[in-house]
């Protein structure tokens, strides 16, 4: 318990009795995501950069959740002008019924003003006068759909004539302070590939600052997200690559394929008796929280002294010197102070190649023209298309009649367009003609106008209404699955030609075994509106061993990346993409970084001097050898 506790402390933070306190005549700026107790409200830091903050969602799948509250102290007794910072988040589509209601309890007593109704974006939301004891104060936010109000500040003022528009200029500012220690590498983005690379780069050597914006590892592969791992591990040339992603993953779609290639080896008895013990591990993606194991990511973290990991902490800022990252700055995303990390390497395991684009790395978004690279699934003029969010659910039977509320905001179904399903799979896909940086509040919203929409014509209106009559939503994501933003470029791009011709490389590394799997927005006769599903085209290939020149960036000297922001075409991303091919990635950064460390070397020197160091590593792994599910 020490040991966790003492990795931990510096980023658990005590939720304060006062967020922010106040600047004298200000007024009371109370920060969301910093109340005492978030009840049944959820945190979500996803689109802080483009609206400022994160905030608290009522994510209730149509059941009310249980209320928010903070203890806050005010100076003086006496009536109070309340503002909250909430959106009514349907309003962008035209909706007016407002299915993100919800109100404000001041000691007991409720605010007339129903919150979260009135804009489309971001807005202070008045709601009238509150009267405040001297001293301790305790404010509430009670749900009142279950359908998503969000909050993401409130603000208490003797002002009366304060307008909205001046209040954000009223937000106390972040505590900044700088980690005592450099590290010999800054890994950020707490995925499969971010943990591989943090563990190798530790068990070889390097102290490692470990930044996820999350509460838990794994990203798309863990119990918020909910996508199975896939590709097949140690793979030739490197058979020991992948030991490391088998300690930190479990079974996977791909290791089920294995052990039925191969029924008799250890391995494939191994995984499965796990199947036969646990069934439900056959549910690949959107399956119970257990499937996606958190707790195992997070203890593989954990045993390594080397490792000090910041969970909650979403990289915001990068400084630059020469060509080279000098630190990375992070706030966290519960308590709001923010943290310069020092090192020597970076490594990009964002997805969405944040760190990459804070430091002025090249970088693409979208599919490249037919013209530049020839590619059979090039379009011929360049464009802005990527593959996109998926939004996953699934539901239970409850044994007995499960009522559902009706959801006249949400997408409009008929008996033409409905689909009669109990789960959401990686089709229920948004957002491939968006910005999926940017945009994502947006994409992630649509998902759920779908998920809502659907669910409600099934369960009401549907000619198979009375067979779903005793289902319920048991879970619905709200932090979304990305399949592509942006990627960043190295001293080679991968393209699928390279794959499809099998092109040797000198500086042959991680091995893609995933076909070559690019997603498309799917039309629905009838259905208006922008398409809430998905369809795939594969092309199917030989095991390609892809160069470890794509691993890091060719412009920002100190920059690896890994993960699905490597640097690949469109095409090419959509078979290197997927989790454990990814996890070998970032085994792979972190052993270049220890042979960087060794040398007093950069990423590409790796390649020019040290290339015969790192096929050394890459031939013994750092993983330990055997399947380690349990």
């Amino acid at each position: 318990m020490k040991k966790i506790i003492s990795k931990l402390s510096f980023v658990v933070v005590s939720a304060l009795a006062i967020m922010a306190a106040t600047p004298p005549s200000s007024g009371i700026f109370i920060e969301a995501e910093n109340m005492d107790s978030l009840g049944g409200w959820v945190l979500d830091q996803q689109s802080m950069v483009q609206m400022g903050s994160p905030y608290i969602m009522a994510h209730g799948m149509g059941v009310p959740v249980e209320d928010a509250s903070t203890t806050f102290v005010a100076e003086e007794r006496g009536t109070y002008h309340l503002w909250v910072r909430t959106k009514d988040w349907t309003r962008v589509w035209g909706k007016t019924e407002s299915p993100g209601r919800f109100q404000v309890y001041v000691n007991g007593r409720p605010v007339n003003v129903i919150m979260g109704t009135e804009q489309a974006d971001w807005y202070w939301q008045n709601g009238g006068k509150v009267k405040l004891n001297k001293g301790e104060n305790v404010i509430s936010l009670h749900d009142l759909t279950g359908f998503n109000g969000r909050c993401d500040a409130i603000y208490l003022t003797r002002d009366k004539k304060l307008k909205a528009s001046d209040i954000d200029g009223l937000r106390p500012k972040s505590v900044l302070k700088e980690y005592p220690e450099e590290f010999d590498l800054v890994v950020v983005g707490g995925g499969t590939a971010g943990c591989c690379a943090a563990i190798s780069a530790a068990r070889l050597g390097c102290k490692v600052a470990f930044i996820q914006n999350r509460p838990v590892l794994g990203g798309n592969n863990s119990s918020e997200v909910r996508v199975g791992l896939s590709g097949l591990i140690m793979q030739e040339p490197y058979p020991n690559l992948g030991n490391l992603m088998d300690e930190i993953g479990g079974v996977g779609f791909h290791t089920r394929r294995e052990a039925q290639k191969d029924p008799e080896s250890e391995r494939s008895k191994q995984i499965m008796a796990i199947l036969k013990k646990h069934p439900e591990k056959k549910i690949h993606n959107a399956g119970p929280a257990s499937n996606y194991e958190d707790d195992k990511k997070l203890n593989a973290v954990l045993a390594e002294p080397n490792i000090t990991l910041f969970l909650n902490t979403h990289v915001l800022d990068a400084e630059t010197k020469n060509n080279r990252i000098v630190s990375v700055t992070g706030q966290n995303i519960k308590t709001g102070e923010r943290t310069v990390f020092k090192g020597k390497y970076f490594a990009d395991c964002t997805g969405d190649g944040d760190v990459g684009f804070l430091s002025g790395a090249d970088y693409r978004v979208g599919r490249e023209s037919k013209a530049e690279t020839d590619e059979k699934q090039a379009p011929e003029k360049a464009d802005s298309l990527v593959m996109g969010t998926s939004v996953q659910w699934y539901a239970d039977d409850m044994g007995v009649v499960s009522p559902f509320p009706s959801c006249p905001w949400a997408l409009e179904f008929n008996e033409n367009t409905y689909r009669a399903i109990k789960r959401g799979d990686w089709d229920w896909e948004v957002g491939l003609d968006r910005d999926q940086v940017n945009e994502i509040e947006y994409i992630r919203d649509y998902a759920l106008l779908s998920v809502y929409g659907n669910w409600d014509y099934l369960k009401n209106s549907s000619s198979k209404k009375d067979k779903f009559a005793n289902y319920r939503l048991q879970w619905v994501a709200y932090i979304g699955g990305k399949r592509e933003s942006r990627r960043l470029l190295g001293d080679v791009i991968l393209t699928e030609h390279d794959i499809l011709e099998a092109k040797q490389f000198d500086d042959a590394s991680f091995t893609t075994t995933w076909g070559m799997d690019l997603h498309y927005p799917k039309e629905l006769k009838g259905f208006e509106g922008e398409p809430f599903l998905s369809y795939c085209e594969v092309q199917k290939h030989e095991p390609y061993a892809c160069p470890y020149r794509c691993l890091y960036s060719r412009n920002v000297d100190n920059l690896f990346m890994a993960g699905r922001n490597i640097s690949v075409t469109h095409a090419a991303l959509g078979t290197v993409r997927v989790m454990r091919t990814t996890g070998m990635m970032g085994e792979i950064v972190g052993m270049a970084t220890s042979i960087c460390k060794k040398n007093n070397a950069l990423p590409r020197d790796v390649y020019t001097t040290y290339l015969n160091d790192l096929k050394s590593l890459m031939e013994k792994g750092v993983g330990t050898r055997g399947f380690n599910v349990e």
